[in-house]
């Protein structure tokens, strides 16, 4: 005969169901700030008006890829993990459009004023090309890394019918991606877009501040 104890497996020791208790109570206090902020942004809205950008949804957490910065050096992707980014993708080669967004990425943080130190400014290079000599002085506040295209684009996805690089991206302080701009911005869509950007900002203040969050 069987015990009363083993019927149907082994019955979890008080200590165990404890620790588990204790684990899943410390995860909701760390989330339940963003959990918040994205109610509402997402939900609530207080301001009663719809956002720019194509919210994603499921957000796709951003994958641990090896990249180099311009020099070479060796850096992950994930270390851009714990702040606000604004990302765009191109050849190094840096054709009209992508000067273009390099210019509105520039100019969209920079409007944000105090809080543009929650949010970077990254360009994804996905080739070998160098950068051409002119932009390089106006790089000086961006984040600039080299990453292969074919492991990007299981990240990134553009608008069907268009390319990855015809966009501008959004990547919460989790690494989630979750927001992408219409392609092709001009200077009055782009100040749309910002609009999106300070009400992101701003739901998210209470748990978000200047400088890199604590990786998760």
């Amino acid at each position: 005969m069987h015990r009363a104890g083993e019927r149907g497996g082994a019955a979890q020791p008080p200590k165990a169901r404890h620790a588990r208790w204790k684990l899943l109570l410390l995860l909701l206090v760390c989330v339940s700030p963003v959990v918040a902020s994205y109610f509402t942004y997402y939900v609530v809205r207080p301001e009663g008006r719809r956002n720019f950008g194509e919210l994603v949804q499921p957000q796709r957490p951003m994958p641990d890829l090896a990249v180099t910065a311009l020099d070479g050096r060796p850096e992950r992707l994930q270390a851009l993990r714990g702040q606000w980014l604004l990302v765009s993708v191109a050849s190094g080669a840096c054709d009209a459009a992508c000067q273009n967004h390099l210019y509105l990425q520039r100019q969209m943080r920079e409007s944000l004023g105090k809080d543009k130190e929650r949010l970077d400014w990254v360009w994804l290079v996905t080739d070998d090309q160098a950068p051409p000599a002119s932009i390089l002085p106006g790089l000086q506040q961006a984040t600039v890394l080299r990453v292969d295209a074919a492991a990007l684009a299981q990240w990134l996805e553009p608008q069907g019918g268009h390319a990855l690089t015809e966009h501008l991206y959004v990547v919460d302080p989790m690494g989630n991606w979750m927001m992408r701009f219409a392609p092709a911005l001009d200077t009055a869509a782009a100040a749309k877009a910002k609009r999106d950007l300070e009400r992101l900002l701003r739901a998210s203040a209470s748990w978000d501040t200047a400088g890199r969050l604590e990786k998760q």
